[in-house]
Formats: structure tokens, sequence, C-alpha cells
């Protein structure tokens, strides 16, 4: 059985027991967490939602909330003497999809 579910402006296909990142979620560490915004569900039926599915929820548990790699952002203009150099880190929270109720 898989799901698929709207969080963060993405969209994942998750499964039971699946790891994820996501974009930032408030919680901490060990706390459970539900998305209502459930798209699909298929296992023996497909269940499609116009736009979502009724009564359907994906559970999971925050494994980690952390920091992705550094992105360099930097920007130039000819002849100008003009630069600027800067860093970006993206937040991220670490899923582990406990189950899905359809």
């Amino acid at each position: 059985m898989y799901a698929v579910f709207k969080t963060g402006g993405k969209q994942y296909r998750v499964a039971s027991g699946d790891h994820l990142r996501v974009e930032k979620l408030p919680g901490n560490v060990g706390d459970a967490i539900a998305f209502d915004n459930v798209l699909l569900v298929a296992g023996e039926t497909v269940k499609l939602g116009k736009p979502l599915v009724g009564g359907a929820k994906v559970e999971a548990k925050i494994v980690s909330q952390g920091l992705g790699p550094k992105i360099i952002v930097f920007k130039f203009k000819r002849r100008k003497n003009f630069r600027r150099k800067t860093g970006h880190r993206q937040p991220y929270t670490a899923l582990e999809i406990t189950n899905i109720v359809s």
C-alpha cells in the first residue's frame, strides 16, 4: 500500500516504513505528525482524490531536524568590480512513515 501526499509545495509517494526529507516542519525529534493532504491511496484498489481523498491521512514520526548541504550563491557583474559571495543551507525535517490510513 502506498500514498501520495502534499507538504511544503511538493508531492511525495510513500509506503509504510519509508524514510524521507521534507521542508522544515515544526516539532521535536520523536513527535508524531499526520498529513491530511492525501491525493492518492493505492492498495488492492486505488482511491484518487478530487483533489483530496476524504478521511485519508499519512502518519509519520520526526526522526531529525537539520540543514542540507551548503549552496554557494555568487553574484558577479563584469567590469564593475561587483562580486558577492554568500551561502545557504536549506532546513529540512527527516520523517519515518509509520502508517497510512485510507
